[in-house]
């Protein structure tokens, strides 16, 4: 089996670099690399093109469009009988293809995705982050588990679909909010089997900051709504238990300040919960920092994905505004 590997790129030059590095070791070598430059300002021409011997690598530049689209300008292009779709700040263990490949004729797979985890040269904030992203305890917990609610949606920092099902589902119709659970949707509806690969984990480095984080998940919250709008019956109740927390979050609040009695039950409440996070996080990393700032991870995870999908929630289907 031939691979296309297609990354979108925008003004991060440094995470190629690191990403193409690790597909150099890759024991699995039948598989080509496109680079989607989508409208940058600080490109990765020149790191790219010191790929050129040791991969078979193509770039191209396009003006932006966003995530999505850039994936279907490397769908059109692509050589390969399977597409696989990396975030660019992704690093890929050198037997990523191979277990692919493996699954893919066991279980004859036309779509599948894989869990993320974070590498031992992470940051501590960012190995909060990806704690907060896959802990049982957070929404976080359903992306790339064993277990699952519902169907499996693979999320595109690393997902993959076969040649068959680009030919009759097409791409992306989305370019952002929600648009890789959009598209797993569609293949669902086509009637193709998606299957999660639990090996096939990539190290995401998602934000190196806990600002970045608050504005990336106040967008996932967001993006909830908007595969809403598509498809009416994938809003779930477990969806909603974000919002519940940022409520829950203001509730407290009012408590404390006009009703004290009543505010100490959500307060043990409230602290229950993150002692939860706090040792579980430390059982997982054993380390207690990370285990503290794995709380405030968690804490920015829920809140501003609860916010974002409150937000857009008044806005577009109470108030059904565009």
């Amino acid at each position: 089996m031939f691979f296309s590997i297609i990354i979108p790129l925008y003004n991060r030059p440094q995470e190629i670099d690191e990403l193409l590095e690790t597909l150099t070791q890759q024991t699995y070598m039948q598989f080509e690399v496109l680079v989607i430059e989508d409208g940058s300002v600080n490109d990765a021409a020149d790191i790219v093109a010191s790929y050129t011997d040791r991969l078979d690598i193509k770039y191209f530049v396009k003006p932006n469009a966003g995530q999505g689209f850039a994936r279907n300008f490397g769908f059109e292009r692509a050589k390969g009988d399977y597409f696989i779709i990396f975030d660019s700040d992704c690093l890929i263990p050198e037997d990523y293809l191979e277990i692919v490949s493996a699954n893919l004729f066991e279980h004859q797979l036309d779509a599948y995705g894989g869990p993320d985890a974070a590498h031992t040269t992470f940051t501590p904030v960012q190995k909060a982050i990806s704690y907060a992203m896959t802990s049982p305890f957070t929404t976080g917990g359903i992306r790339g588990n064993k277990k699952h609610i519902g169907q499996f949606h693979p999320r595109s920092f690393n997902m993959g679909v076969s040649r068959e099902v680009y030919e009759k589902v097409g791409g992306f119709i989305l370019t952002r909010l929600g648009e890789d659970i959009e598209y797993s949707i569609r293949i669902h509806e086509n009637g193709f089997k998606i299957g999660l690969i639990p090996a096939a984990k990539v190290y995401h480095k998602r934000r190196t900051s806990f600002a970045q984080f608050y504005k990336q998940l106040h967008f996932f919250g967001r993006a909830r709504i908007n595969i809403y709008k598509h498809f009416p019956s994938e809003l779930k109740l477990v969806h909603f238990f974000p919002a519940a927390f940022t409520v829950g979050l203001g509730v407290m609040l009012l408590l404390n300040v006009f009703y004290p009695p009543l505010a100490y039950i959500c307060n043990f409440l409230f602290l229950l919960f993150f002692l939860l996070i706090f040792f579980h996080a430390w059982q997982v990393n054993k380390s207690i920092k990370i285990a503290f700032l794995s709380v405030v991870a968690s804490f920015i995870q829920l809140f501003a994905y609860g916010l974002g999908f409150i937000q857009d929630f008044f806005k577009r289907i109470i108030f059904k505004q565009s």
